[in-house]
């Protein structure tokens, strides 16, 4: 069988400017982060970023790599919006195309099934047409003749996702409490490539746990990178919550640019073991 094991740098390298990319996750949960930050090292620029948006869409904003962001929201869970997407969409950097979460779900299935679009009442008496006027409705053609907005497929070219568990072939495991929509965005994706704490052997993923668990197949993903920490500093429940201390951090140093150039040069700069070293620094120093 084949071993699809590749480094976040490679991973990133199949990333080209212009790309529509996916990132999995949920706000500030279980994010790819390990594989956002190969992207950061990367010149690729003018992306389209579709994502239930955290600090994965706020620091691609900070670098200059985002073009339009189509997202659910952006926020970083107990801190309620990633500062660099604001000032991003506030300025005029970026473009964007906004969905309810309804509206993002039923789009990513769209993607997922080949479909052209879904109908859904997700959105409908809301602004979110009006903001968005390309979006058309349908009627049904059964006897209750429902008028339901259609929601375009969401196509991406490269999904990021990040698991607690992966064997070398791709099937991939969850074992906290959410399965988010990360099988959407590799179904939705030409490639998927899933990020995860540990690589272990095809056995060990249903050794006793539950087999629902299992939420990715081989067949839906091209690469599996082994990142232990890679979701930091979002959650990876069980593994590890997220890093409350280091969240503040960051949104102080985003709110400030006179610090942002320190926070980069401190932690975006290097590669991943530079990383991880240097959150244990800060936090030894915090403590």
């Amino acid at each position: 069988m084949t071993d699809k094991r590749m480094t976040a740098d490679e991973v990133a390298a199949e990333i080209s400017d212009g790309m529509t990319i996916g990132i999995g996750g949920w706000g500030s949960r279980r994010k790819p982060m390990a594989l956002v930050r190969a992207l950061l090292r990367t010149p690729v620029k003018d992306l389209t970023v579709v994502s239930y948006g955290g600090p994965d869409v706020g620091l691609l904003c900070a670098a200059g790599k985002v073009a339009r962001v189509v997202f659910g929201f952006v926020t970083l869970d107990s801190v309620p919006l990633d500062p660099w997407f604001g000032r991003a969409r506030e300025a005029g950097q970026i473009a964007v195309t906004e969905y309810d979460e309804g509206m993002f779900c039923a789009a990513l299935s769209a993607a997922a099934q080949r479909l052209p679009f879904l109908p859904t009442r997700a959105g409908l008496g809301s602004d979110v047409p009006r903001f968005s006027p390309e979006l058309r409705t349908v009627r049904s053609p059964y006897d209750d003749e429902e008028e339901l907005l259609a929601v375009p497929a969401l196509n991406v070219d490269v999904s990021l996702v990040h698991l607690n568990r992966v064997d070398s072939r791709g099937n991939a495991q969850y074992l906290g409490p959410d399965p988010y929509f990360d099988d959407l965005f590799c179904l939705a994706a030409k490639k998927s490539f899933v990020s995860a704490e540990k690589v272990v052997t095809t056995a060990d993923l249903t050794a006793a746990r539950p087999v629902q668990t299992l939420l990715l197949n081989r067949g839906m993903v091209d690469g599996v990178v082994e990142a232990p920490r890679g979701a930091h500093f979002t959650t990876a429940a069980p593994d590890y919550g997220r890093d409350e201390r280091f969240q503040r951090h960051y949104v102080a140093c985003a709110k400030d640019l006179d610090r942002w150039p320190g926070f980069v040069d401190r932690f975006l700069s290097g590669d991943e073991r530079t990383y991880l070293s240097e959150v244990d620094r800060f936090e030894l120093e915090a403590a």
